[in-house]
């Protein structure tokens, strides 16, 4: 049965967009080897033009051999750059690996002219031989960048005559992956951005380029660097940094207003994944300074559940919290014990109304009070207390020391003595 669409035609009758087939690289590829063979005649015939210095001072015979022997280079090379999938690079994208698989196919190039040398009878001089070599290489090598070369430079113009409505781009991080995200923003067609500078704490990259974008200065020079070149967009791109260095250099960002992404992890630079399209929003994990906890939910409920769990300021903001996250695992009972009867209620309504089927007391008293205290452990014997009752607001606590001292020193003394008592 066929699969319908929902105007009711086969899935496989839908238009599809024109996309390039998988054979055009095979008609570019017959294109580059025929300008390999012309590279190839060009560089070994300006070799024996260079050594007799005029076409007409070069002997019949060494003409004579040359045009026997260069058919042979000619196809050595192409058969050597394929079998070196030279035939399968793509260009935009030409880069060291490129040139290191260049420079090992003339190897097996030369030594194979050598050997034809050695078993053919035709003898030419030795500067035909190293000047048509260097020039062939230079000529082939220079082909594959030179596509690279010019896409570049032309889109760099191009970007320019976009003026206004460029996004610009400061890069936090010159290594690998910074350098990899400016990379990607030069050649791309798609993406309105440019990197313009980059931002790294070593101070011997200072001034110096990464891709042709210069390095301006360290973390504390991201303010004044973002309003000299107008930045619109900073992207952290130090996957290597511990969390409290991303954070501390994420704060400085902060106080720009721009725009903050950054590379995800380690791993992508690694498996050499960095890319514009994997870069992410900086969220609040990133500013927190220290790696995010994980929270193993099935301990914390065999920890809880079904058993009698009391919360001292159980209406407080914290001690409130922990009574939700209580209530989820399902405890034999749970008891909020809070001074401050309004927001012991507050709580106990929302748990009452989300976990109708929880036994739930709620009580009211003060940690201080050592009888209030014991006769709630007598009564309900909890097995767990999480102790939240306390002033937490520092400052407001200077003014009041004496009942900071009562509340969260005393208090907590009493609390964790009558736990011991009850064990």
């Amino acid at each position: 049965m066929n699969i319908q669409d929902r105007q009711g035609k086969p899935a496989e009758e839908k238009k599809r967009p024109y996309t390039k087939t998988g054979h055009e690289w095979i008609w570019r590829a017959l294109v580059i080897a025929v300008i390999d063979i012309i590279i190839i005649f060009g560089a070994y015939f300006l070799a024996l033009l260079l050594r007799f210095d005029s076409y007409a001072r070069i002997p019949k015979t060494y003409l004579g051999y040359y045009w026997k022997l260069i058919w042979i280079y000619a196809l050595i090379t192409v058969v050597v750059f394929y079998l070196f999938r030279l035939y399968h690079s793509i260009w935009r994208f030409a880069s060291i690996s490129e040139l290191a698989r260049l420079i090992l196919a003339w190897l097996v190039i030369e030594a194979l002219v050598g050997l034809v040398f050695l078993i053919t009878k035709y003898r030419m001089p030795l500067s035909f031989w190293t000047a048509g070599a260097l020039m062939g290489f230079l000529g082939t090598t220079g082909l594959r960048f030179s596509y690279r070369f010019l896409r570049s430079v032309t889109h760099r113009i191009g970007k320019r005559e976009q003026g206004s409505s460029e996004v610009r781009v400061m890069i936090i991080g010159a290594g690998e992956a910074g350098r990899a995200i400016i990379h990607e923003l030069i050649l791309s067609d798609h993406l309105s951005e440019k990197a313009i500078c980059v931002i790294d704490d070593n101070p011997a990259k200072k001034r110096r380029l990464l891709d042709g974008v210069p390095v301006v200065g360290n973390r504390n020079d991201i303010p004044a660097m973002v309003k000299k070149h107008r930045i619109n967009k900073i992207i952290f791109a130090i996957p290597t940094a511990t969390a409290i260095e991303k954070k501390e250099i994420l704060e400085i960002c902060e106080t720009t207003g721009c725009k903050l992404q950054m590379v995800p992890g380690i791993y992508q630079l690694v498996d050499g994944k960095v890319s514009v399209s994997s870069l992410r929003d900086v969220d609040l994990v990133d500013l927190l300074g220290r790696e995010p906890i994980t929270i193993n939910n099935d301990e914390v409920h065999q920890f809880i559940g079904g058993k009698v769990v009391m919360v001292t300021g159980g209406g407080g903001s914290i001690g409130s919290e922990i009574c939700r996250q209580i209530a989820k695992d399902d405890p034999k009972l749970l008891i909020i014990f809070d001074i401050y009867e309004n927001n012991a209620y507050e709580i106990q309504q929302e748990i009452k109304r989300n976990y109708p089927e929880l036994d739930l007391v709620t009580l009211i008293g003060s940690v201080r009070d050592s009888k209030r205290i014991m006769e709630v452990f007598a009564r309900y014997q909890p097995q767990i207390v999480f102790h939240a009752a306390a002033h937490k607001h520092v400052p407001l606590m200077e003014d009041s020391p004496c009942e900071a001292i009562k509340n969260n020193s005393i208090g907590t003394y009493k609390t964790a003595y009558a736990a011991m008592v009850h064990g």
